[in-house]
């Protein structure tokens, strides 16, 4: 059960994670507590996919979910005043994405991300996901090969195998705890088969933030070898101070080849209202993903969606800088809890995203036998490491958009099953 509020008060004054007395000199500290984070938001019963779907997905509903990539936060006040004063009128018909939809995002894209973008390049699509299937119908064939580098976001193997496309894997390599590209492998799979490359940038599930010349050797190989780059940058915004997001499209004339995906979803907890941006600069390419984005339909907006994206691109920038501070708290904290108390648990340090990509090899167990620890020993639903492709066996996948004290609470569950193992080091 969720701790109720006279505990998580006990809580904070045990912990001093927040104190209610201090003063705080630092900005980014008043920022935190001006949106409070910490407040718990009841989700169950609000057909949350993450609170609601755990019996769907997990068979239970007694696990601590942790799993899929949306934020238990509420989103920007702003958001969320728009949205209902747009409720309030009442009628919800076809909605136009006027001149100011596209104006917030281009400006966004300009100021968080060094990307001037023209409006005539951008697509509004339900979700990257889709949109990632239409450039796959549109610009690839039955039997043509497709690259991917796990570990990676699972939906993208569905997609291409489900779209008849043949998967070719170029896995990222794990050295020294950290997550790189493996250019030779990269160049030794590419042949004439090969029409596409999906990029995860920032990367799901590591939390790699790629460097711009990791980018510029990756675009010009595919540009090369007349390579399509298809690059989710869903989780663009969300990435620590330490670094920097690039968009490779921005790089060289990478964009030429190389269709881009961002959206709002990430950023400010909106996924439930599918709106997406496809960047096409070039314009054979834009014509013929438009034209395929209008033949299955999918050209009409989500009201409530165009409301929301333009309120957050517009407002949501105070708010984003201090949910950036209070994730980079929770990371630390994570970091240290599982330092000092699962030390044979291993913590892949995110640049960017609020997912954290956790090494459990050294409990030795099949990915069955970690999926049913996690969740009846531990009580937790993680995302199974395998689910995320070559790579992933003996990795779990958690997310740490959630008050601390959830997941204080789930780490204890974690720390508590690795401990009833015998013969564990301890």
């Amino acid at each position: 059960m969720i701790v109720k509020s006279e505990k998580r008060e006990r809580f904070f004054r045990k912990t001093d994670i927040i104190s209610r007395t201090k003063k705080y000199k630092n900005v980014e500290r008043i920022l935190i507590m001006k949106y409070n984070f910490d407040e718990y938001v009841e989700r169950r019963n609000t057909k949350s996919v993450k609170w609601d779907g755990m019996k769907e997905v997990f068979g239970t509903e007694d696990a601590l979910p942790m799993w899929v990539a949306d934020m238990d936060f509420l989103s920007p006040t702003e958001v969320v005043n728009a949205l209902i004063e747009r409720a309030k009128h009442g009628v919800y018909g076809y909605t136009l994405k006027d001149e100011g939809f596209y104006n917030s995002f281009i400006d966004w894209v300009k100021k968080r991300h060094n990307w001037e973008i023209e409006r005539k390049w951008i697509v509004a699509t339900p979700g990257v996901i889709s949109a990632l299937s239409l450039a796959i119908l549109t610009f690839t064939k039955p039997s043509d090969e497709i690259i991917l580098q796990p570990p990676v976001y699972y939906p993208f193997f569905r997609v291409v195998s489900g779209l008849g496309r043949k998967i070719v894997y170029n896995p990222l390599k794990f050295e020294n705890g950290r997550y790189t590209i493996d250019f030779d492998d990269l160049e030794r799979k590419i042949n004439g088969k090969t029409k596409m490359l999906i990029l995860c940038s920032p990367q799901n599930p590591t939390g790699r933030v790629w460097t711009e010349e990791e980018l510029s050797k990756l675009g010009n190989i595919c540009k090369r070898n007349d390579i399509l780059i298809a690059s989710d940058e869903i989780h663009a915004d969300i990435v620590y101070k330490e670094y920097k997001h690039t968009p490779i499209a921005s790089l060289n004339d990478f964009a030429n080849n190389t269709i881009t995906f961002m959206a709002p979803s990430k950023t400010f907890n909106v996924a439930g209202l599918n709106t997406a941006m496809t960047i096409i600069p070039n314009e054979e390419l834009l014509k013929s993903f438009s034209m395929m984005l209008e033949n299955m339909g999918l050209g009409i907006g989500n009201v409530f969606g165009i409301t929301a994206s333009q309120s957050a691109y517009k407002n949501g920038e105070e708010w984003l800088e201090a949910l950036l501070d209070y994730l980079k708290e929770n990371l630390e904290f994570l970091k240290s809890f599982v330092a000092e108390r699962m030390p044979q648990v291993k913590v892949v340090e995110p640049e960017g995203t609020y997912l954290v990509w956790m090494d459990f090899r050294s409990l030795n167990m099949s990915d069955e036998e970690l999926r049913t620890f996690m969740l009846e020993k531990a009580k937790v639903a993680l995302d199974d490491g395998y689910i995320f492709g070559p790579g992933g066996s003996g990795f779990q996948r958690i997310n740490i958009a959630t008050p601390r004290m959830i997941l204080k609470q789930g780490l204890e569950r974690i720390e508590n099953a690795v401990k009833s193992l015998k013969g564990v080091e301890r």
